[in-house]
């Protein structure tokens, strides 16, 4: 007597769940379209206006125009970087103690960790400002650092130790039992396998800091971010090279999130070729 497997059927999805996924697909695509195609728009008064009056690249070619804007792209740009450089330096390691270890106080560690990204901006700002102005430290570039590297943090955290826990650690068990020393297996094996995530984390959290304005403009003093310029200049009318810079932005993100998603594809075919001739 034969037993015969019976395939699992394949239930049918409802048409309105790809509804839906074209409709949230369209809603949050359309504000970058926009973006994109009025900062090519020919405005005749120099302020951004919905009324298309012809294709022109002169914004991009004049993108210093506007006084302080440029300045205060810089700021966020190096703001943005700094404070995810370091915040990459302090969360991966942070990161792999949640991950790979259990000692005294991890569930508390883990209960900040989210409480950082679940507090409401506001809430951070006051308190930061609050903070600042008692150990009378000036509210400026070097507060607006330090906020920054605190709340982005988490959010490195999440990303690496979620990337640690996709990853083979008998890789890193199979170099030690070669020889080679925590540092080595750190740098040449361990780092490698966890750069993708590293990149991810870095991304999330250059986006957090440049997009801030609410935790910024409490602790910003005479400092002028990014989007405390747009914030300001909203009230007069908003130049067209504001929309040059977001579209800028938006492409260089696009490039670097497809790029690590390239490398993170490469890295696990060869992590399936090397595997495939391990087996054979």
């Amino acid at each position: 007597m034969s037993l015969v497997t019976r395939q699992p059927e394949r239930t049918r999805r409802s048409p309105w769940l790809a509804v839906f996924y074209w409709l949230v697909i369209v809603v949050t695509s359309v504000p970058i379209f926009v973006m994109v195609l009025y900062s090519f728009n020919n405005a005749p008064t120099s302020r951004i206006t919905f009324a298309w009056n012809g294709f022109t690249t002169y914004w991009y070619r004049n993108l210093g125009q506007v006084n302080g804007l440029t300045h205060a792209f810089i700021v966020s740009i190096e703001v943005a970087v700094i404070s995810s450089l370091i915040s990459v330096v302090i969360g991966t390691p942070l990161a792999m103690a949640l991950g790979r270890y259990k000692f005294w106080g991890m569930g508390s560690i883990t209960a900040i960790v989210f409480a950082d990204i679940a507090a409401p901006a506001i809430v951070v700002g006051a308190a930061s400002l609050s903070f600042f102005l008692s150990i009378n430290l000036n509210t400026g570039l070097l507060t607006i650092l330090i906020a920054h590297v605190a709340f982005n943090v988490a959010y490195v955290v999440v990303v690496v130790r979620a990337r640690l826990s996709g990853m083979d650690q008998s890789i890193e068990d199979a170099a030690r039992d070669l020889g080679a020393n925590p540092l080595v297996t750190f740098y040449r094996v361990t780092l490698p396998l966890l750069w993708p995530g590293l990149l991810a984390a870095f991304l999330l959290a250059f986006a957090m800091s440049i997009d801030d304005y609410v935790i910024t403009s409490f602790i910003a003093g005479s400092t002028v971010t990014f989007p405390l310029f747009v914030y300001g200049a909203a009230k007069v009318g908003l130049p067209p090279q504001v929309l040059c810079f977001g579209t800028l932005i938006f492409v260089v993100g696009l490039l670097l999130a497809f790029g690590n998603g390239f490398l993170n594809r490469r890295h696990l075919v060869q992590r399936a070729d090397t595997e495939d001739s391990l087996t054979h």
